[in-house]
């Protein structure tokens, strides 16, 4: 009587081997553990958000927070970034790009504009702007690296009926749960900022 197994030869040995598999001693393949393990994890994190209303006009306030803020050629700025041959030169461009906050505008994002083109009307009027420091974002990045999901940072100016609102999530709430001294030092510094620059808007 034939036996059920069939030997496996050499070559199919090393092709079960490339495939993630191995063979055993009679010469049947099993699956091996993969080389690496995927673990998955759900975080809940509270967030202290930041919000002063105004009576200015929605312009106004915009102008005041550009006006604060460096606004570089983001596309030359991140060249001048990637050819800088040292930290030093690094520096250098960075220092060069923000505004006498020590911030600058990395991008702004229209909202109002797809939601009036929709209804026709005049208002909405809402803009997200991402603003940073990428020192400041280096300091906080190198002792917690989920600080990078958010750095730059977030400040939303929205006109409601009672007035001009500016709102940011504070990164001290964002980075509390890691419980790393350092980058929570440096995030509060940099709240402070952010919540400086839109009392000064707003004033």
């Amino acid at each position: 009587m034939n036996s059920a197994k069939k030997q496996i030869s050499r070559r199919d040995s090393l092709m079960l081997g490339f495939a993630g598999l191995t063979v055993s001693p009679w010469g049947a393949p099993i699956f091996a553990r993969a080389a690496t393990e995927k673990k998955m994890t759900i975080a809940k994190v509270e967030v202290d958000r930041f919000s002063i209303t105004c009576s200015k006009p929605f312009e106004s306030v915009v102008a005041a927070l550009k006006s604060a803020v460096g606004q570089p050629d983001i596309v030359e700025f991140f060249k001048a970034m990637s050819a800088a041959k040292s930290f030093p030169d690094l520096e250098r461009v960075v220092q060069s790009a923000v505004g006498r906050t020590g911030l600058m505008l990395f991008a702004e994002f229209e909202l109002g504009a797809v939601l009036r083109r929709e209804t026709g009307l005049e208002t909405p009027k809402i803009i997200r702007f991402l603003v940073g420091n990428p020192l400041i974002m280096k300091e906080m990045v190198k002792h917690v690296p989920d600080a990078g999901s958010y750095a730059p940072v977030t400040v939303l100016i929205d006109e409601r009926p009672d007035g001009v609102h500016l709102s940011y999530d504070k990164m001290e709430s964002h980075l509390l749960p890691y419980g790393n001294s350092d980058a929570l030092a440096v995030a509060r510094n940099l709240d402070a900022k952010i919540t400086t620059l839109l009392r000064e808007c707003t004033s």
